[in-house]
């Protein structure tokens, strides 16, 4: 059925990494359903107006024009992506009139620990009271986000207002997929947009990344670059300064660990490393949110997995097929069927 309602998107366009890109990929996904209107919003996060890239691509390719700072976003569905934008501001700047509100929660509200990533009530208040909706709902992105939500509920009583989707509104995964190397080595890679709490301590980082792996790869390192880190068995990059197909050719392996007191929300980098035919090891919350397609390992434990299937190419060449095939879950058809489950009723498509 086609839908008869409009769609809103409301985004800050200039953030990096993930979000932009898990928009881009909605946005060409959508287009096969009903046409998007996206607004930017110009949140006190960021200076100037450097659209994400992956989100211009997106843009330029649909065809569509960014909305600045719109007074008032009006449709039948309204998605605004990451609340956490606003945390360095006490009011949204934009009203929002809709059937249906949906806020894609790519922020973890917890940390390990159970301390609160940033002012979750804060940031939901005010597009609480930015909004008029008879319903506003919270979709999370993996299993792991969804329980820092439902966490963060549970100790913030009298949220009524908000409910939460009942399935996850996933990163679209649609990257081109590679057949895994016929006699992987220890080649080892990471890459990630820089951050402190997206790299773990150094100790781990030599955990990881030992001097007698064939290669260690880091894409990603601005601040290792900046300090002069002396590893001179580590091949350092900044963010950007590889292009995915050159760094993904000089690995076999993607090796994923964060701050202690952080936890990806779903970890995008990883899909993409599953669809360039490499095995992803990473913790068990990260993990997760890929269904058994990454391995889960403790940095101790990450030279014997490696070792283990260097010396097993058809068990590596095995798990990475079926990594690929559960990464198909996260495909553009999947999730397009996903969004009119838990938004068809505001645009006029049956549930």
């Amino acid at each position: 059925m086609t839908p008869t309602g409009s769609i809103a998107y409301v985004v800050d366009p200039r953030l990096p990494g993930g979000t932009s890109s898990a928009v881009a990929a909605e946005l060409l996904a959508l287009a096969e359903i009903a046409p998007v209107r996206v607004h930017a919003l110009e949140t006190r996060m960021f200076r100037g107006r450097a659209v994400a890239p992956q989100l211009a691509a997106a843009l330029e390719t649909l065809g569509l024009d960014l909305v600045w700072n719109a007074p008032t976003v009006s449709a039948d569905l309204v998605v605004f992506h990451n609340p956490a934008v606003l945390k360095f501001q006490r009011d949204p700047g934009v009203r929002i009139v809709t059937r249906h509100l949906i806020v894609v929660t790519h922020e973890n509200f917890l940390r390990p620990g159970a301390a609160e990533a940033f002012d979750v009530a804060g940031c939901l208040g005010q597009l609480d009271r930015a909004t008029l909706s008879p319903l506003k709902s919270l979709a999370p992105v993996s299993p792991h986000n969804r329980q820092c939500i439902l966490d963060w509920l549970d100790r913030n009583p009298g949220r009524d207002g908000w409910s939460v989707l009942g399935q996850d509104w996933f990163n679209i995964c649609d990257h081109p997929r590679s057949v895994p190397s016929p006699a992987p080595a220890d080649r080892r890679g990471r890459h990630s947009r820089p951050g402190a709490e997206k790299f773990p301590p150094l100790a781990v980082m030599d955990l990881c990344f030992p001097a007698h792996a064939q290669a260690n790869v880091i894409l990603g390192a601005d601040s290792y670059v900046a300090a002069g880190l002396d590893r001179p068995h580590w091949s350092l990059y900044p963010f950007r300064g590889l292009d995915l197909d050159e760094y993904f050719a000089m690995v076999d392996f993607m090796v994923y660990f964060t701050a202690p007191g952080w936890r990806e929300s779903f970890g995008r980098v990883m899909a993409e490393a599953i669809a360039a035919g490499k095995p992803v090891i990473t913790d068990a919350d990260t993990a997760a949110a890929f269904d058994g397609a990454a391995l889960v390992a403790s940095p101790e434990e990450v030279d014997a997995v490696i070792a283990r299937l260097v010396g097993r190419p058809r068990l590596y060449r095995d798990h990475v097929i079926a990594a690929q095939a559960r990464l198909d879950r996260h495909s553009s058809a999947a999730f397009r069927e996903a969004f009119l489950r838990a938004a068809g009723p505001a645009i006029g498509v049956a549930p």
